[in-house]
């Protein structure tokens, strides 16, 4: 863990950012005490849109069909 106090942070605010992605634990503190930590957000990936595959699927017109073979 990498304690900052806030007024070392606002000057060295990018290099923080860059040793919290790539996993240090950045806590900054306030002159109060309090602390905050900097960690990354995971990207995610966006759900995808209500019919965005559209016309990629194909069913045959017996599809609901018992099979001929029981």
């Amino acid at each position: 863990m990498h304690e900052v106090k806030l007024k070392e942070a606002k000057v060295r605010l990018a290099e923080l950012i860059d040793e919290a992605a790539f996993g240090e634990e950045v806590v900054i503190v306030r002159s109060d005490g309090t602390a905050f930590k900097i960690v990354p957000i995971s990207k995610t990936e966006p759900y995808p849109e209500f019919g965005s595959a559209k016309g990629l699927i194909e069913m045959s017109e017996d599809f609901d069909e018992p099979p001929r073979t029981v």
